[in-house]
């Protein structure tokens, strides 16, 4: 039996990487103010559509319960973010600054750095319109891939604005009802032939390519600009306009992160999305509100792509899960008072472990050393003494068993 395709297995190795992510994640949200949350797993289909269109029913893990309601498997919580945000405005002051690592969900073609589940960082800013959120939230992305390790040689912000193509359309008489079209055919045409963008933007191609090559700015891109300047940190960014992001409710600044050499996925991506909480909560909660979310299936393909930060992972892994004292029973005899010792340390803090069956010294050394264990505390003949062993040297001291947790410390 394998896994069901899209889908993966955790093995230690595997998990201790994902936890690695996790905690890198939540230190760097939490150190920029935001606080963690998270909703269910399974939301009423009619969420989804409401937020995306009918369509959006073909990439879901969708079912009918048994209390025949329609629901799905979440594919992104921004849509539950809206709904509990609604629920529950009145119970916190704003703006709210929130996160979440939830796992996700799309029925879809699975393909490199693209699965049919994914765990990713959300962090939003809601109630607060101005240009400084989008700062604080781009700001928050680039240190969460400086915590990594990462370089700007590394790592590119795209930023780009909806209010510039707003503006581009409106100047053209262009009927708004045709601007989503339009706007998911710009942020294709990156991935496309040139000729089929401009077959299917039609009178509008020649001011379009023209835009696309010479670049663009606006007000709003230039403040944005101008803060990631004043925190030292604009070598990680560039204006780039063909960056739009296809979703419809986004409606300013919008932006993308990939890796420099661009052999990869988008590693993040959001921006600003004022008017969804309200058409989510039928305009009971107008609330403007700017986000974005990090996956763990591209960033996890760059950390392993990237060897000075492939190695850093390794060794904080190493540091984290790595056994500090194994202790060795050389006597039988001598059990339960190596278990009561390796309980203490325990209770200190230390990282123990010792073989839970009867095993030759010799052996037991060996599962010291495959578990990374930089000290031994043997339990034999020189007791009521024990022998603690530094097995990087190869030292060995004899400690009275009573002063074994103070000589530890020590």
């Amino acid at each position: 039996m394998q896994p069901l395709p899209g889908f993966r297995d955790f093995l230690p190795t595997d998990c201790a990487k994902r936890n690695y992510i996790f905690a890198s994640w939540r230190e760097v949200a939490r150190r920029y103010g935001f606080v963690e949350w998270d909703g269910p797993v399974l939301e009423p289909t009619d969420l989804y559509r409401k937020k995306s269109g009918p369509e959006i029913v073909g990439q879901l893990f969708n079912f009918t319960d048994k209390g025949e309601r329609e629901v799905a498997m979440r594919p992104e919580l921004t849509p539950t973010l809206a709904r509990v945000v609604a629920a529950h405005d009145r119970e916190f002051k704003k703006p709210l600054k929130w996160f979440s690592i939830p796992q996700c969900f799309r029925y879809e073609k699975q393909q490199r750095g693209r699965l049919r589940e994914h765990f990713q960082l959300n962090c939003d800013i809601i109630g607060e319109a101005s240009a400084d959120a989008d700062v604080e939230l781009i700001a928050l992305a680039i240190d969460l891939l400086r915590a990594f390790g990462f370089t700007s040689s590394d790592v590119v912000v795209r930023l780009s604005d909806r209010g510039f193509w707003g503006d581009f359309l409106r100047v053209r008489n262009v009927p708004e009802e045709r601007w989503s079209e339009l706007l998911q055919i710009i942020d294709k045409s990156e991935r496309e032939p040139r000729d089929k963008t401009a077959e299917r933007l039609g009178s509008l191609a020649t001011d379009v390519f023209q835009t696309l090559d010479s670049g663009g700015t606006s007000e709003r891109l230039d403040q944005v600009v101008a803060g990631l300047q004043a925190r030292g940190l604009a070598e990680f960014a560039s204006v780039d306009v063909r960056i739009v992001r296809g979703l419809a409710y986004y409606s300013g600044i919008v932006f993308e992160v990939f890796d420099r050499g661009g052999k990869l996925r988008a590693i993040a991506g959001g921006g600003r999305y004022d008017h969804l909480i309200a058409q989510l909560s039928d305009d009971a909660c107008d609330l403007p509100a700017a986000g974005f979310a990090m996956g763990d299936v591209v960033l996890g393909e760059l950390i392993d792509a990237t060897p000075a930060v492939r190695d850093r992972m390794h060794a904080r892994m190493t540091a984290a899960y790595e056994i500090e004292i194994f202790v060795v029973v050389a006597k039988e005899e001598r059990r339960s008072e190596a278990v009561k010792q390796a309980q203490l340390l325990r209770d200190r803090g230390k990282r123990v472990d010792y073989s839970l069956g009867a095993a030759k010294v010799g052996k037991q050394f060996q599962m010291a050393e495959q578990l990374g264990a930089r000290t031994a505390v043997l339990f034999g003949d020189e007791w009521p003494n024990v022998a603690v062993k530094d097995l990087a040297s190869g030292k060995q001291e004899l400690v009275p068993h009573e002063r074994l947790l103070e000589h530890v410390a020590r």
